[in-house]
């Protein structure tokens, strides 16, 4: 399905749009779009591709959302461009790198392949400006829930959905009072996390397999919570673009950053900017 999806954008026709300079970086990584599920924030990714650039783009799983669309279709056309816009950087040079989550796992039957430029890949190593060496995968393999419980998984991925919608309601409320935006799902899900430590233990499993694989760090996604630590071994998660909507950023010198675009350009009195966060 996703691989038809794929090459349906291969022959799709371009979104015209206005031409700016964008801000570039040496490397960018992006993960946990849900393309296809209703709680994707497809508008500000696009405004935010517009307004990035990197000679390398990882995308680091659960891209597109196969769960949700196996059990109804949802394909908006700000996810078409999306889609478009990433092929259309594919074009014109970037290299493209998709690691497959479980949301898109079908694609880990294509490993080795490329999509209209863009390499399909289960893991890879990246090597920073600064000779630094660091394991990307998105990071389900090491999830125990997962690995062993694919029905819970479900089960908490729909209980999820839900909380998103109550979560839109309840901030388009907010936008009718003038308050900021709040997200009332990840303030859920952080609380339970944090109650069983899912968080810390994920962090110190992929650190582990870092160290194990003899890198220096490892960049990740798969549980929505943008961080960068370095405890030894440098821990990188690009968060999500459901509720979050952060990518990570490499600048030429090696340094890494936590962007957080929840205001589309237009609507920017700053320059862009944003959460910053060093692995130094």
């Amino acid at each position: 399905m996703l691989e038809r999806l794929v090459k349906t954008q291969l022959h799709s026709p371009s979104i015209p749009h206005p031409v700016s300079a964008p801000r570039r970086f040496r490397s960018l990584f992006i993960s946990d779009v849900h393309l296809g599920s209703r709680g994707c924030q497809a508008d500000l990714l696009l405004d935010f591709l517009r307004h990035h650039d990197a000679g390398t783009i990882y995308l680091v799983g659960d891209i597109v959302d196969g769960w949700q669309l196996r059990s109804s279709w949802y394909w908006p056309q700000a996810h078409n461009d999306v889609v478009q816009k990433i092929l259309r950087k594919a074009r014109k040079g970037t290299r493209i790198i998709y690691i497959p989550g479980n949301h898109d796992e079908v694609l880990r039957d294509y490993l080795g392949t490329h999509f209209g430029g863009i390499e399909v890949v289960e893991q890879t190593v990246h090597e920073a400006a600064d000779g630094r060496r660091y394991l990307v995968i998105h990071g389900d393999l090491f999830d125990v829930v997962i690995r062993h419980a694919r029905w819970l998984a479900h089960v908490g991925d729909h209980a999820y959905e839900l909380a998103i919608f109550v979560n839109r309601v309840f901030n388009g409320f907010r936008r009718l009072f003038g308050l900021t935006y709040w997200s009332l799902s990840q303030w859920a899900k952080l609380k339970v996390k944090n109650a069983v430590n899912f968080i810390g233990e994920f962090e110190t499993v992929l650190a582990a397999e870092a160290h194990r694989q003899g890198v220096d760090g490892v960049i990740c996604g798969h549980i929505h919570h943008a961080a960068i630590r370095n405890d030894g071994v440098i821990y990188i998660n690009c968060g999500d673009w459901v509720e979050s909507c952060t990518a990570v950023a490499e600048h030429d010198d090696g340094r890494f950053e936590i962007i957080r675009w929840t205001v589309p350009a237009r609507r920017r009195s700053l320059p862009v900017v944003i959460a910053a966060q060093q692995a130094a």
